[in-house]
């Protein structure tokens, strides 16, 4: 059930309530909105109704969410068909990932989109921010909706794509800061949304000049980072071959205005730069830097392992150590992480496989298939390697000297202290030299 809201403000519905659909339905309702929530976990509602974020790490939401609760300017539901029958703006930010064929999975979308496609009303707006192939706003999810419900799209609704573009940890900060890029299927679309962000959000606007610009800017942004950390993974790997310091490289090379190398690394994961490329490639882009940078970036923990290998030769019942579950440091997010390409190649080898990850559980460990391990076990001192892939805070003043047998430490982030690790007796390897 929706709890009473603020009968003088307008309404808006945030459909999935996740990181982001959570922030911007907090920062809607505390910016002069009426905003029903609705996510298909019964527990985010429930959190939800009490004034709750069950988003953890994301400074500012727990104090948004509460103010709002207060207010009674937010409240949530399972059903997304009643949040968008009581409200004139619909905002969609419903997953849209690939599956383990690199196809795009659309299951959880388009239950969402026939759910709003029954409650959407004449005149009302229909904004997505979930990122998206280029043309799906339009072709996939406008023509659905206009289907079900007999409405016209652009006549008797309003479609417009405006892409999240924040970042973990500072979703709020993003929000005001980054412009919103904002594509309309027609000109009262454009204007309806437009000035719903300058409202809600009021930050900068780029108004652009369809949907499908808006969402090609999202995707292209996401493939401009993975080619430019693919160029500096290959760059690495042929730095190390002719002895130079990849490190070094890019201070000397970046003092220059148009040089811009990223750094290397282990691998790539998120929701975001190991999927979104795929939704130009499955659109046509077959060939060319999009595809191989793809292959480039998820060749280094292959990449990894062999290094590892050269030290400690055979990895069989090899006890190996994998610092990080997720895919980026100080983040609890699994999803795409480097540290499941590595767990799947160690098995391969039949390595014994431990994980160390402060922001899980022992059993949230278990079900990717390795041994949970804590930094203060005794067993440390049994590791032969250790591998660092996402860099928390708590690994910052790592104590190598416990790790008495530890013959090579692989540092996929070229963060830990290269002298305290040689000092320990340890062999310490980057990525690129």
């Amino acid at each position: 059930m929706m709890m009473d809201q603020n009968q003088s403000l307008p309404n808006v519905a945030v459909i999935g309530l996740g990181k982001i659909g959570l922030t911007l339905a907090a920062v809607f309702a505390n910016n002069g909105y009426n905003v029903f929530g609705a996510d298909i976990n019964s527990d985010v509602v429930s959190s939800v109704n009490k004034g709750i974020s069950h988003v953890k790490n994301e400074p500012g939401l727990d104090q948004l969410v509460s103010d709002a609760h207060k207010s009674k300017t937010l409240s949530a539901a399972s059903s997304t068909t009643e949040a968008v029958a009581q409200s004139d703006i619909t905002v969609v930010i419903v997953p849209v990932l690939v599956d383990k064929e690199n196809n795009v999975d659309y299951q959880f979308i388009d239950a969402a989109v026939e759910d709003i496609a029954k409650g959407v009303k004449q005149g009302s707006l229909i904004i997505f921010e979930t990122t998206l192939p280029p043309g799906d706003t339009r072709n996939r999810f406008g023509r659905k909706i206009a289907e079900i419900s007999g409405l016209r799209m652009g006549e008797d609704f309003y479609l417009a794509y405006s892409p999240e573009r924040v970042y973990s940890n500072r979703i709020i900060s993003d929000l005001q800061h980054y412009p919103k890029v904002v594509g309309g299927l027609n000109t009262k679309s454009l204007e309806l949304a437009s000035n719903f962000y300058k409202k809600s959000l009021n930050c900068e606007l780029i108004e652009v000049s369809s949907l499908e610009t808006a969402e090609f800017s999202k995707v292209a942004e996401c493939v401009y980072r993975d080619v430019n950390i693919a160029l500096a993974n290959e760059l690495a790997q042929f730095a190390e071959e002719k002895g130079v310091h990849m490190s070094e490289v890019i201070g000397a090379s970046n003092s220059q205005p148009y040089s811009h190398l990223h750094s290397p690394g282990i691998g790539v994961g998120g929701h975001c730069i190991p999927i979104y490329p795929y939704f130009f490639i499955n659109k046509g882009l077959e060939q060319g830097l999009t595809p191989l940078s793809r292959k480039i970036n998820d060749s280094m923990a292959g990449y990894a392992i062999s290094k590892m290998e050269k030290e400690i030769d055979s990895l069989k019942d090899k006890n190996i150590l994998i610092l990080g579950l997720s895919y980026r440091e100080n983040v609890k997010e699994p999803t795409k992480s480097t540290t499941l390409l590595l767990i799947e190649q160690l098995r391969r080898k039949n390595a014994n496989l431990f994980v160390n990850d402060p922001m899980f559980t022992d059993k949230e460990i278990e079900k990717y298939g390795a041994i949970p391990l804590s930094l203060q076990d005794p067993l440390v001192s049994e590791m032969d390697g250790v591998i660092l892939q996402a860099f928390h805070q708590e690994y910052s003043h790592l104590d190598f000297k416990k790790f008495t047998n530890c013959k090579l430490v692989l540092d996929g982030r070229n963060q830990l202290n290269k002298n305290e690790i040689i000092e320990s007796g340890i062999k310490y390897e980057g990525i690129g030299g």
